[in-house]
């Protein structure tokens, strides 16, 4: 924990996709118990090439979850198991401190 008065650790799950799956994907969130979720668009270029900048099914969006480990190990399992052979995905946890810990 850091100086931060009342800051508490919790985990971010961050998840880059295909545009196209965010309907499905925010579904999914909910059933496995994710607190929230913030989306933005995403830009990059990786192991299937570049993906384009326009706000629509060809782009990618960038999903942030912030929640308790065990939410976000499920969350990172699921996506492997059943979006990681079909579709450009990335999914990798990172431990951040919070504030107003009841949200999370």
């Amino acid at each position: 924990m850091s100086e931060h008065s009342g800051a508490a650790t919790r985990t971010l799950v961050t998840i880059i996709c295909e545009a196209v799956l965010e309907s499905r994907l925010l579904k999914d969130l909910d059933a496995l118990g994710a607190p929230g979720w913030t989306i933005s668009e995403a830009r990059g270029s990786g192991s299937r090439g570049v993906r384009a900048s326009d706000w629509d099914n060809n782009s990618n969006i960038r999903v942030e979850v912030v929640c308790g480990r065990p939410v976000a190990e499920k969350i990172m399992q699921y996506m492997q198991v059943h979006y990681y052979a079909d579709f450009a995905m990335i999914c990798f946890l990172s431990d951040v401190e919070v504030l107003r810990l009841h949200k999370f």
